[in-house]
C-alpha cells in the first residue's frame, strides 16, 4: 500500500528473522536474510540434513492398498 503523505510504500508483512542467521529478512530472497543463507537452507534439504517423518500404516489396517469393490460392500 502507498501512502498518500510522503509516498512510502508499507510493507504487507513484518519483517522477520531469518531461519539460518537470525539477522532481518530480505525482501528478495524472503524469508532469508542473504542468497548464502538461502543456499544453505536449500543444500540441508537436497542432502537430506532436513526430512519429513513418514508414518508407517498399522499392519491391521491392511497393506494400505486401495479397496475393490468387493470388499467396500457395492456391487
Amino acid at each position: 500500500m502507498i501512502d498518500g503523505v510522503d509516498g512510502k510504500v508499507t510493507p504487507l508483512r513484518k519483517p522477520r528473522p531469518c531461519p539460518e542467521c537470525g539477522k532481518p529478512s530480505s525482501r528478495a530472497t524472503f524469508p532469508f536474510c542473504s542468497t548464502r543463507c538461502k543456499e544453505i537452507d536449500l543444500n540441508r534439504w537436497l542432502t537430506g540434513a532436513y526430512v519429513i517423518p513418514v508414518h508407517e500404516d498399522d499392519p491391521e489396517e491392511g497393506d494400505g492398498s486401495l479397496p475393490n469393490d468387493d470388499q467396500t460392500g457395492r456391487e
